[in-house]
Formats: structure tokens, sequence, C-alpha cells
């Protein structure tokens, strides 16, 4: 096995690390199968990427908030195993391409040196916590949701209940109304309210994006904050027993909550209720860290152009609800910025703000805590680093997900054509420079990385055929969506797919006639008054692939012709089908629920032997060639047919078995009995498919 120093103090981050760095040994030297270990590796943010022989890292950040110090760490790591660039995506994560899978676990250790994980920035987990880039800061707040985004990150993370969930699952928090946190497209969505002095969220369920988009149901309108904690444990059980597994593009919650209905949703979590160790949870917002402002003497700094400086001041800078505060925004390009400058934000921020930074959902960076006597001084030291760039947050401010550059499931580029129409946008239509109405988003594919089903204006990465049979680079606008707030939003329409080369034309046209014809200054007042139908008309000149010209066969940010190749997508976790892996990964549970016992964590010990359980009986029915979509359908049909048929005898129905969970509170003696009889139980199928092969 590879060497090096962990340097780690907490011993279950450092288990983790090495138990990665074990499991590359082993699928390097062919013991372990790719597909579990992609499942593995997923969990740990280690994620394939287009180009073979290198990964994609994913580091997570809770609610993007990073100090100076990560910053500076971060970048080391950059530098040391990858070539210095940062990204920062829609979900407030920072990426790093190009990185060598054997050198992983070191990169790991680097980085939670200065408390930094990836752990579950990938996979069929919990995803990284997000929220409004503002929260702490809002003047229109009613309290800072930070210290409960930080909470739920921190209660779920390395929690048995969601390490192998059917999808993944994503939860926000809304620091207002304006529920800039998006929860409306989200898993989860907390909103901040108060409700006759008492602190609490409106939460919404069951929303997502991607080729079928879905808004949120409203799951309360208000719940304690004491009870966020239980709540999500809940719909996270209830997510992991009854949802879709085999069908990857059916396993969203947004599908279960769909097919069984809210309110039968909302029982189970009630049910699940009994099982959960802790019914409230106190978050004690007062003990959260927060930032300290720097009380550093402002420095000498005239600004010499007098007229940028104010224009950049009326898009870019906010004021704070904390007076003499202000808050910085640096609009970063599709996110993707340079660890050279990138430290030098470091030590300005360190000294002069609050050694804090805020990634934010539009892949920009906030600077909160600046003194009104330092915009001037920041406004030079920014320049120096190319970061006074306007129209932070406005219409000129594209999303744009990575695209062909890196992802195996990009059809076509979303970062050249982004670049495209943000050129246009400054040379053509200055006048959306402080525009805060209009939205553009991109994405490579359906999958919606980039959010384009919720912009204004969006585009998706495809391919047309043409009529001789050759693939060109498309992009399928969209058009219509729009956070309404309050977890109400409009999902855009598709209206029309054209080649990708004519999408400058497209905004052009949709501009042009927006300025001339709208009644109104709103876009999505403008796009439901006219309809989807006027906007064909309008584009649909530019999707006649009769007449075609070699640039149409050129996809954005490159000059070769146009190839269709998309890889194995990586957005969630594989199947593992093998009977053998199966058993294996059983024993690994029963023995992770040993240590969880040692450690008191009998939640944490009864759910491992739950999921034990659960795989061995999985593996028995694959055996069968019977379907597994579910952990309750394995469960029923393990009934119907071992139990009921005869074939193994367990002296209770298997679903009596299994669902001890929901009967038995949480404590030592349970969690001990739980995981005996989960051993017991492997080796008794273990037994039952030796004789079962040695009778073939």
């Amino acid at each position: 096995m590879q060497s090096f120093r962990t340097e780690i103090e907490n011993p279950i981050v450092e288990r983790d690390i090495i138990e990665l760095a074990k499991k590359i040994e082993l699928f390097n030297t062919g013991k372990v199968d790719e597909e579990k270990f992609r499942s593995l590796r997923l969990a740990r943010g280690v994620y394939g990427q287009r180009q073979l022989g290198v990964q994609m890292i994913r580091i997570k950040l809770p609610y993007g908030k990073l100090s100076s110090k990560q910053l500076h760490t971060i970048c080391d790591v950059s530098d040391e195993y990858s070539k210095g660039r940062l990204h920062i995506t829609t979900r407030q994560d920072i990426q790093i391409h190009h990185v060598s899978l054997d050198r992983t676990p070191e990169l790991w250790a680097h980085l939670e040196q200065d408390d930094i994980t990836l752990r579950e920035a990938c996979g069929n987990t919990v995803r990284n916590v997000t929220a409004s880039e503002t929260a702490g800061i809002d003047i229109n707040e009613p309290f800072d949701v930070s210290p409960y985004a930080d909470a739920i990150f921190k209660f779920f993370l390395r929690n048995a209940i969601c390490q192998e969930m059917g999808r993944k699952f994503k939860v926000s928090f809304s620091a207002t109304d304006n529920d800039t946190g998006l929860s409306y497209m989200h898993d989860l969505g907390f909103i901040a309210k108060v409700v006759e002095g008492v602190r609490g969220f409106k939460v919404m369920i069951g929303g997502g994006l991607g080729s079928q988009p879905r808004k949120a149901d409203v799951l309360y309108t208000f719940l304690p904050t004491d009870r966020i904690i239980p709540i999500m444990e809940g719909v996270l059980r209830v997510f992991d027993r009854y949802g879709e597994r085999n069908n990857r593009s059916k396993a969203r919650m947004k599908f279960l909550i769909k097919k069984i209905g809210l309110e039968a949703f909302k029982e189970l979590i009630e049910k699940e209720q009994g099982a959960i160790e802790f019914k409230t949870v106190e978050i004690d917002a007062e003990s959260y860290v927060y930032s300290i402002p720097s009380s550093e003497p402002s420095p000498d700094s005239p600004v010499e152009n007098k007229r940028a400086y104010e224009q950049w001041k009326s898009t870019n800078v906010t004021p704070q609800k904390q007076s003499g505060y202000f808050s910085i925004g640096i609009k970063v390009l599709l996110g993707d910025f340079y660890t050279d400058k990138a430290r030098l934000l470091a030590n300005l921020v360190d000294k002069y703000a609050a050694s804090e930074l805020r990634l934010t959902l539009r892949q920009n960076i906030l600077i909160p805590f600046v003194r009104e006597d330092l915009l001037p001084f920041f406004y030079n030291e920014l320049s120096k680093l190319g970061f006074i760039e306007v129209g932070y947050n406005k219409a000129i401010d594209i999303t744009a997900c990575p695209g062909t550059d890196t992802c195996n499931l990009g059809i076509s580029s979303s970062t050249g054509i982004a670049r495209k129409l943000e050129e246009t946008l400054k040379s053509e239509y200055p006048q959306y420079l402080n525009n805060e109405d209009l939205v553009i988003k991109i994405s490579g594919c359906m999958n919606a990385c980039g959010q384009h089903n919720m912009a204004d204006i969006g585009f998706q990465g495809m391919s047309i055929r043409t009529p001789d049979k050759t693939v060109i680079p498309a992009l399928q606008v969209l058009l219509g969506g729009r956070t309404l707030g309050n977890g109400d939003g409009i999902f855009a329409d598709k209206v029309i797919k054209l080649p990708s080369k004519r999408a400058p034309e497209a905004l052009r046209r949709i501009l042009d006639d927006f300025e001339n014809n709208s009644n109104s200054p709103r876009f999505l007042d403008y796009y439901l008054e006219k309809g989807g139908k006027y906007f064909y008309n309008l584009l649909k000149s530019l999707a006649d692939i009769s007449i075609l010209t070699p640039e149409d066969f050129i996809d954005w940010g490159t000059d070769k012709r146009y190839v269709k190749a998309i890889g194995v997508g990586e957005c969630a976790g594989v199947m593992i089908d093998l009977v053998s892996t199966l058993f294996l990964e059983s024993q690994e549970k029963i023995d992770a629920a040993k240590s969880s016992i040692r450690e008191k964590s009998y939640s944490n010990a009864i759910y491992l032997s739950y999921g034990s359980i659960i795989n061995a009986a999985k593996a028995m029915l694959l055996a069968e060639n019977q379907k597994t979509n579910s952990h309750a359908s394995i469960v029923s049909q393990f009934d119907e047919f071992y139990i009921e048929s005869g074939k193994i005898d367990l002296g209770v129905s298997f679903s009596s078995f299994v669902y001890q969970i929901n009967e038995f509170k949480p404590s030592e003696n349970f969690a001990i009995s739980f995981n005996n009889n989960a051993a017991v139980f492997l080796e008794k199928l273990r037994k039952f498919r030796e004789q079962q092969l040695n009778r073939i």
C-alpha cells in the first residue's frame, strides 16, 4: 500500500483516509471490482472525469464558507496534486481536476489538517449543504441560518442512514423569503421564519431539476429549529427504504413523493420518529463560531477612475445588516480561478475583512465584513488581481457547468457558449450590466448542473443528427424559468433546439424583441404574455439545418470537428449486483456496527446492522434473478421467496425481523442484540448459498 503520513488528529477521519488508500491498492491489483470501487470513491469525493487516467476531486464546503487559511490549503493542494486551477460549483463546492487516483488519500489528508473534507461530496449521500450566500449579513433575514446549516452538515456526515441511498440527496437553507437558497428545487429545503418569537423554517420537499424538473411541496409551513434534524433523519430513512434503486433515472426523492403522495410520505416520517434516538435536537446558535471583522487601519489608497469605481460599487457592493459593513461580490467567469490570485485574495481578506469568503450558487465569491472606509482600498487591490469585473449577480453573470471540458456526460460545450454570450451582452447590450431581473444559465446536458431549467433564458447541451446522418453540436433553448420566492418557482419551457453556433443570434433575437415588444420590464411577464409558440416562431429559422456552414460542425472552444462522446455518468453511485460482493459488504457493515457500539453511537450501529441484513437479503434475491428496486421490495420479496416458501427459517417473518428498527428505541442493548442477529442471519445465508452452489 502507498505510504503517507496523515497527521490527522481525528481517528475516524484518519481511518476513513486509510480505508480509501487500501481500497485503491485492492482496485489497482484487481482484487476489488470496478463497480464496487466506484461507489466507494464517489462517497469520498473522487469523481471520474472525461480524460482517462485522472480524477476530479470535489471539496465539500458547507454553505460555501471557507476561511483564508482554508483557501491557502486548497491552493497548496491544487498546486501539489493538480494544475493550480480551482473551479467553483453551483453547490458552493470547489473542484480540482486532473488528479492521479493514487494520490487522492494523500491529498485528502492534506486538506483535513485544516478541517476540509471530501467525504460525501459525491455519491448516493447527503451532498453539500448549501445556503444563501448572504446568510448572517442579509438586511432582511429573520436570523442567521448558518448555525443550522452547519449542524445539519455535521450531524449527517458519516451518518449510517445516508451512506448508500438510491440516489444523491440535496439540502438547502434560504436566509429570507426571497429564497436565494433555491429551496423549491431541492430534495429538502429550509426557509428561515420566526413565528410568535420562535425560530424555525418553512420546509420544502421533493424538488429537483434534470430532465424532469419538479417543484418542491410544502412539508411543513413552520418547523421549530429543534425539530429539523429529527425530521430530516426521518425523511432520509424513508427515502432509503422506499426509494427506487434499480432505475437510476427514477431514483430521486421527487419520484418517490410523486409515487406515494405527500400525505403518505408524511405518515411514514412520523412512524420513523420512534426509531430515532433524538426527538428534538437543540442547535446552539450562540456557540457557533462567527467571523470577527478586522480592525486594521485603512491604508491610503485613492481611486484614480472614479467613474469605474462607482459603477463597481453599484453592481458588486451591498450593505450588510451590520452597520458600517459591506459585502463585495467577485464575478468569477465560469467559476474558474487560479491559485496565484487566490492566495493574494486570501491574504487581503485575512488582514482587512474577517478572514472569511463565501462561494456562491452562481459560481462567484463574496467577501463579507468590509468596512466602508476600506472600499476604495479593496477596489484597488482587487483590480490588481483582475477581480473587479462589474455585473456580479446581474444578467451579464452567466452560470455554466464544466460540460464537455471535463464531464463524462457533457454533450456539447457549455463553457464555450457561456463565454460567447457574455461577450455578446457586454459589447451589444451594456444596459444589462445592472439588470438583476434577467438570469441566463447553461448546462452541457439534461442533468442541469448549470441549473438551466430555472433560468429566464436557459441553454441545454445536446446534439442534432442532420439528414445525411452527421451529428452536430446543438443547444435546447428554454425560456420562462424563475425563482418566485418563499418556496415557489417556475421551470422554463423547452422552446426549440438549434445548432450551438447559432445561440448568440438566438439571444440577440430574444433580447431585441423583449426591448421592442414587451409591455413589462420583467422578462418572465414578457414570456408569459407572448407564450412559447411566439418564441418558437421567432427562432424557427435558426433551427433550419437544411443549410449548414462549416462552422456549425465545430463546437465552441475547439477547432476540431464535433464528435459526440458520452461516458458513464457518475452523478450517483452504481448498483452492486455480485452476490459475493454483497456478502462481503454485509460483513463490513456488521464490523462497522461493532465499532459504533464501542463508540456508544447506538443509532449508527443499528442502522449499519440493518444495512447488513438488507444487503445479504438482496444478494440472495439477485441469485434468483429477483428484482431489488427498493429496500421495502427486498423485504417483501425475501418473505415471499424464502420465508413463506420454507427455504429459510427465521422463526418469524423477514419483515418482523428487519423492522425491529422501528419498534425499539436506540439503546446499547438493542444495538448489540440487532448486530448479533445480523451476524447470525448473514452466516445462515452464506451456508444456504454454499449449499445452492454445491447442488449446481
